[in-house]
Protein backbone atom coordinates (compact mmCIF):
# COMPACT_ATOMS: atom_id res chain seq x y z
CA UNK A 1 0.00 0.00 0.00
CA UNK A 2 1.14 3.34 -0.86
CA UNK A 3 0.72 6.53 1.43
CA UNK A 4 1.32 10.04 0.65
CA UNK A 5 2.74 12.09 3.38
CA UNK A 6 3.18 16.01 3.51
CA UNK A 7 2.63 18.59 5.87
CA UNK A 8 0.15 21.91 4.31
CA UNK A 9 1.17 25.04 6.32
CA UNK A 10 2.25 27.62 8.18
CA UNK A 11 -1.80 28.09 8.07
CA UNK A 12 -2.91 31.16 9.92
CA UNK A 13 -6.31 32.07 11.67
CA UNK A 14 -6.67 35.08 9.86
CA UNK A 15 -9.21 37.59 9.05
CA UNK A 16 -9.93 39.10 5.26
CA UNK A 17 -9.90 42.36 4.53
CA UNK A 18 -13.38 44.03 4.33
CA UNK A 19 -15.36 43.18 7.60
CA UNK A 20 -17.47 46.19 7.74
CA UNK A 21 -18.11 48.81 5.21
CA UNK A 22 -16.89 52.66 5.88
CA UNK A 23 -19.44 55.29 4.89
CA UNK A 24 -17.85 57.49 2.49
CA UNK A 25 -18.47 61.46 3.26
CA UNK A 26 -20.68 62.46 0.94
CA UNK A 27 -19.27 65.39 -2.26
CA UNK A 28 -20.22 68.87 -1.97
CA UNK A 29 -21.13 69.09 -5.79
CA UNK A 30 -24.64 67.12 -6.19
CA UNK A 31 -23.72 66.29 -9.33
CA UNK A 32 -20.89 64.13 -8.62
CA UNK A 33 -21.66 60.86 -7.04
CA UNK A 34 -19.94 60.18 -3.13
CA UNK A 35 -16.33 58.97 -2.85
CA UNK A 36 -16.00 54.87 -3.63
CA UNK A 37 -16.41 53.03 -1.15
CA UNK A 38 -14.11 51.71 1.01
CA UNK A 39 -14.24 48.42 3.78
CA UNK A 40 -12.42 48.09 7.01
CA UNK A 41 -9.01 45.81 6.59
CA UNK A 42 -7.96 43.55 9.50
CA UNK A 43 -4.27 42.84 9.56
CA UNK A 44 -5.01 40.39 12.39
CA UNK A 45 -2.86 37.27 12.15
CA UNK A 46 -4.21 35.11 15.87
CA UNK A 47 -2.43 31.56 15.29
CA UNK A 48 -0.74 29.55 13.17
CA UNK A 49 -0.36 25.56 13.03
CA UNK A 50 0.53 22.97 10.33
CA UNK A 51 -1.99 20.89 9.21
CA UNK A 52 -0.22 17.33 8.48
CA UNK A 53 -1.48 14.38 6.23
CA UNK A 54 -1.67 11.09 5.01
CA UNK A 55 -3.27 10.22 2.05
CA UNK A 56 -3.76 6.57 0.12
CA UNK A 57 -4.09 7.06 -3.60
CA UNK A 58 -5.45 4.02 -4.41
CA UNK A 59 -8.94 4.51 -2.46
CA UNK A 60 -8.83 8.09 -1.92
CA UNK A 61 -8.77 7.65 1.80
CA UNK A 62 -7.21 10.70 3.52
CA UNK A 63 -6.30 11.11 7.13
CA UNK A 64 -5.19 14.80 8.60
CA UNK A 65 -4.34 16.36 11.96
CA UNK A 66 -3.39 19.71 13.58
CA UNK A 67 0.42 20.34 14.76
CA UNK A 68 1.67 23.64 16.15
CA UNK A 69 5.33 23.41 14.55
CA UNK A 70 6.69 20.82 12.10
CA UNK A 71 9.12 19.16 13.75
CA UNK A 72 10.40 16.21 13.71
CA UNK A 73 8.78 14.88 17.23
CA UNK A 74 5.11 16.16 15.51
CA UNK A 75 5.86 14.24 12.57
CA UNK A 76 7.24 10.69 14.35
CA UNK A 77 3.83 11.67 16.72
CA UNK A 78 1.82 11.72 13.29
CA UNK A 79 3.24 8.58 11.76
CA UNK A 80 2.34 6.42 15.07
CA UNK A 81 -1.61 7.75 14.10
CA UNK A 82 -0.94 6.72 10.92
CA UNK A 83 0.41 3.40 11.23
CA UNK A 84 -3.10 3.33 13.58
CA UNK A 85 -5.19 4.43 10.79
CA UNK A 86 -3.79 2.03 7.95
CA UNK A 87 -5.18 -1.35 7.88
CA UNK A 88 -3.22 -4.17 10.37
CA UNK A 89 -3.55 -6.64 7.55
CA UNK A 90 -1.34 -4.37 5.04
CA UNK A 91 2.24 -6.11 5.01
CA UNK A 92 3.87 -3.46 3.74
CA UNK A 93 3.56 0.23 3.75
CA UNK A 94 5.61 2.42 1.40
CA UNK A 95 5.22 6.25 2.52
CA UNK A 96 6.06 8.84 -0.47
CA UNK A 97 8.13 11.58 0.89
CA UNK A 98 9.61 14.98 0.35
CA UNK A 99 12.97 15.79 1.66
CA UNK A 100 12.44 18.05 4.39
CA UNK A 101 15.36 17.19 7.52
CA UNK A 102 12.44 16.32 10.04
CA UNK A 103 11.16 13.49 7.62
CA UNK A 104 15.10 11.97 8.20
CA UNK A 105 15.40 12.89 11.54
CA UNK A 106 16.30 10.36 14.62
CA UNK A 107 12.17 9.85 15.84
CA UNK A 108 11.15 8.92 12.21
CA UNK A 109 14.29 6.84 11.98
CA UNK A 110 13.44 5.32 15.62
CA UNK A 111 9.98 4.78 13.96
CA UNK A 112 11.63 2.98 11.05
CA UNK A 113 12.90 0.75 13.29
CA UNK A 114 9.87 -0.11 15.88
CA UNK A 115 7.46 -0.86 12.50
CA UNK A 116 9.32 -3.04 10.01
CA UNK A 117 6.73 -3.10 7.66
CA UNK A 118 7.14 0.75 6.58
CA UNK A 119 9.55 1.77 3.94
CA UNK A 120 10.26 5.45 3.23
CA UNK A 121 10.42 6.41 -0.20
CA UNK A 122 11.86 10.40 -0.64
CA UNK A 123 11.03 11.99 -3.51
CA UNK A 124 13.58 13.93 -5.90
CA UNK A 125 14.41 17.36 -5.45
CA UNK A 126 11.60 19.50 -7.40
CA UNK A 127 9.70 16.98 -8.15
CA UNK A 128 6.67 17.85 -5.54
CA UNK A 129 4.46 16.69 -8.26
CA UNK A 130 5.53 13.23 -7.73
CA UNK A 131 3.47 13.00 -4.59
CA UNK A 132 -0.18 13.14 -5.10
CA UNK A 133 -1.36 14.66 -1.42
CA UNK A 134 0.32 17.91 -3.32
CA UNK A 135 -2.94 18.36 -5.73
CA UNK A 136 -5.42 16.86 -2.45
CA UNK A 137 -4.06 19.94 -0.72
CA UNK A 138 -5.67 22.12 -3.67
CA UNK A 139 -8.50 20.38 -2.99
CA UNK A 140 -8.56 20.44 1.03
CA UNK A 141 -8.02 24.24 0.74
CA UNK A 142 -10.97 24.49 -1.56
CA UNK A 143 -13.35 22.49 1.05
CA UNK A 144 -12.36 23.81 4.18
CA UNK A 145 -10.10 27.32 4.15
CA UNK A 146 -10.54 29.33 0.57
CA UNK A 147 -12.89 32.67 1.10
CA UNK A 148 -13.89 31.70 5.11
CA UNK A 149 -12.90 33.73 8.31
CA UNK A 150 -11.30 32.13 11.47
CA UNK A 151 -11.13 33.62 14.96
CA UNK A 152 -8.80 31.05 15.98
CA UNK A 153 -6.58 28.17 15.40
CA UNK A 154 -9.31 25.88 16.70
CA UNK A 155 -11.83 26.92 14.17
CA UNK A 156 -9.17 26.32 11.36
CA UNK A 157 -8.91 22.85 12.94
CA UNK A 158 -12.46 21.96 13.09
CA UNK A 159 -13.16 23.47 9.22
CA UNK A 160 -10.06 21.08 8.49
CA UNK A 161 -11.54 17.94 10.01
CA UNK A 162 -15.00 18.63 8.90
CA UNK A 163 -13.50 18.94 5.24
CA UNK A 164 -11.32 15.70 5.67
CA UNK A 165 -14.59 14.08 6.58
CA UNK A 166 -16.75 15.21 3.72
CA UNK A 167 -14.03 13.88 1.74
CA UNK A 168 -13.58 10.50 3.03
CA UNK A 169 -17.75 10.63 2.62
CA UNK A 170 -17.05 11.10 -1.10
CA UNK A 171 -13.64 10.00 -1.94
CA UNK A 172 -12.50 8.83 -5.53
CA UNK A 173 -9.06 7.23 -6.46
CA UNK A 174 -6.53 9.29 -7.70
CA UNK A 175 -4.06 8.74 -10.62
CA UNK A 176 -1.41 10.43 -11.77
CA UNK A 177 -1.33 12.48 -15.22
CA UNK A 178 -4.88 11.38 -15.43
CA UNK A 179 -7.64 14.58 -15.03
CA UNK A 180 -11.66 13.46 -14.78
CA UNK A 181 -13.17 15.24 -17.98
CA UNK A 182 -16.78 16.93 -16.98
CA UNK A 183 -18.07 16.83 -20.24
CA UNK A 184 -18.47 13.96 -22.75
CA UNK A 185 -16.77 12.94 -25.92
CA UNK A 186 -17.49 14.88 -29.19
CA UNK A 187 -19.45 13.33 -31.23
CA UNK A 188 -17.86 13.81 -35.00
CA UNK A 189 -19.78 16.64 -36.55
CA UNK A 190 -18.81 18.39 -39.77
CA UNK A 191 -15.04 19.37 -38.85
CA UNK A 192 -14.60 15.97 -38.24
CA UNK A 193 -14.55 12.91 -40.17
CA UNK A 194 -15.94 9.96 -38.85
CA UNK A 195 -12.98 6.75 -38.87
CA UNK A 196 -13.44 4.32 -41.89
CA UNK A 197 -13.16 0.67 -40.74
Amino acid sequence: MVVCRDEMGPEAAKSWPGERVLRTAPCEQPRRPAGRARQEIDYGRRESGYIFGAFQPATGAAFTAPYPRRTAVNGADFLDHVDAWVDPAVERVYAVLDNLSAHRATDVLLFALAHPRWEFVFQPTYAAYLNLIEPWWKILRSLALKGRRFENWAEVCRAVDAATAYWNAHRHPFVWGHRRRHRPRRQPGIALTPAVA
